[in-house]
């Protein structure tokens, strides 16, 4: 399996002002705050990662696909998304998924610079 990580950063990095850090062992993208967390394969984790996400969405990709997407442990609770990349990945899919999860988090200003490069939030879950 080719390591998801680099397509994972590629996509969080493309985000405007989005940062990465190490946060709790594991590279985490910032834009003001945490908005996907590499998971790896830490703690007898799957490779995935986690993401904010609106109200719902959580609920219905779990109810969707359980075999890609989870509750995560810690973050669950406030709706955010797991995402198994040890699967079948449809990176066009992730892709909407990490632009969602910063949507949810960035600040009004950054949200009209990405929308400005055309990147107009494809995501059929919201």
């Amino acid at each position: 399996m080719e390591d998801p990580l680099p397509r994972l950063r590629a996509l969080c990095l493309a985000m405007p002002e989005a940062t990465e850090k190490v946060s709790h062992g594991s590279p985490t993208w910032f834009v003001r705050k945490v908005f996907v967390t590499y998971v790896g394969e830490r703690q007898d984790s799957r490779p995935g990662f986690w993401c904010a996400a609106p109200p719902g969405v959580q609920e219905e990709m779990v109810a969707e696909d359980p075999a890609r997407f989870y509750r995560p442990p810690y973050v669950g609770h406030r709706g955010w998304l797991g995402v198994h990349l040890d699967v079948a990945v449809d990176w066009d899919e992730v892709a909407e998924i990490v632009e969602e999860a910063y949507r949810t988090v960035a600040p009004k200003r950054l949200l009209a610079e990405l929308d400005a490069r055309g990147n107009r939030g494809r995501s059929p879950r919201v």
